[in-house]
């Protein structure tokens, strides 16, 4: 009987390890799909931004081969420009680019959050 209860237990402990383990290779993976969602993003606004299109706010969009599950956010804004003497510069624009991706809802075991952030130097 002993032996019973004893295998019985380790049985129940490795299928708990099993389940936390699937579970935290699942939240991995969709957490590298919404840092690539939100790298999308911020390669998007960086070329709009380039373009002359830097805007606060962009609307929500979904890269191409993702689910629509995911919603991409891109905001962008912009300094005055400054004069750099030094250089010969006679205006430098910094635009701080920021773009983040979500899956899921907030609260959710399932929700991933990425947020990236560039700052690009126009002359």
């Amino acid at each position: 009987m002993f032996l019973i209860i004893v295998i019985a237990g380790a049985i129940a402990a490795m299928w708990r390890i099993s389940t936390t383990q699937t579970a935290t290779s699942s939240l991995a993976l969709q957490q590298a799909r919404a840092y690539q969602a939100a790298r999308a993003g911020l390669e998007w606004g960086i070329s709009s931004a380039l373009g002359g299109a830097c805007a606060e706010t962009n609307p929500v969009f979904t890269p191409g081969g993702f689910s629509e599950l995911f919603r991409v956010h891109v905001s962008c804004s912009s300094t005055p420009p400054m004069p750099i003497e030094e250089e010969g510069f006679s205006g430098v624009e910094f635009l701080a680019v920021k773009a983040w991706a979500e899956y899921g809802v907030a609260g959710s075991p399932d929700y991933t959050y990425r947020e990236i952030v560039s700052v690009l130097e126009k002359p």
